[in-house]
């Protein structure tokens, strides 16, 4: 428990110091190679698993990326429980793709990892209930 606590501090020290950095961001393909080395060490991936997680995540990225764009050209405004719901499950589609390829602890600790990240943006309630939409803008 100690180790995963620890991966997930030193990921969180990695995500604070590529935010709190003064220099303009790297193009987009940098960046997700920068993501993918973090992962793969945090991970203490192979060259095979390395190569195989990133093609993973990376459908999981444009589908994720399509269902964002099908709503957003559809006009309507997207039901937030929907999207969460779909975005739960192309994660449960990937978690079931990583399993073959990743050990137990890996697996493990990639779902640490990647609650901390999907987490960044949602509202937990403090005793662990379902997580509530970001509050809308104020005018």
């Amino acid at each position: 428990m100690r180790a995963t606590t620890a991966t997930v501090v030193a990921l969180a020290l990695l995500c604070a110091g590529a935010a709190f950095a003064q220099t303009p961001p790297p193009p987009a393909s940098a960046m997700a190679a920068k993501h993918m080395d973090d992962l793969a060490t945090l991970l203490d991936l192979t060259d095979s698993q390395k190569a195989q997680v990133q093609t993973i995540l990376q459908e999981e990225h444009a589908k994720v990326k399509a269902s964002f764009e099908q709503a957003h050209a559809s006009g309507a405004k997207p039901d937030w429980q929907q999207m969460k719901a779909l975005h739960q499950q192309i994660q449960q589609e990937t978690l079931q793709k990583l399993a073959p390829v990743l050990s137990a602890t890996q697996l493990k600790k990639f779902q640490i990892i990647a609650e901390a990240m999907h987490g960044h943006g949602m509202h937990h309630h403090p005793e662990g209930g379902e997580a509530t939409p970001p509050p809308a803008p104020q005018s």
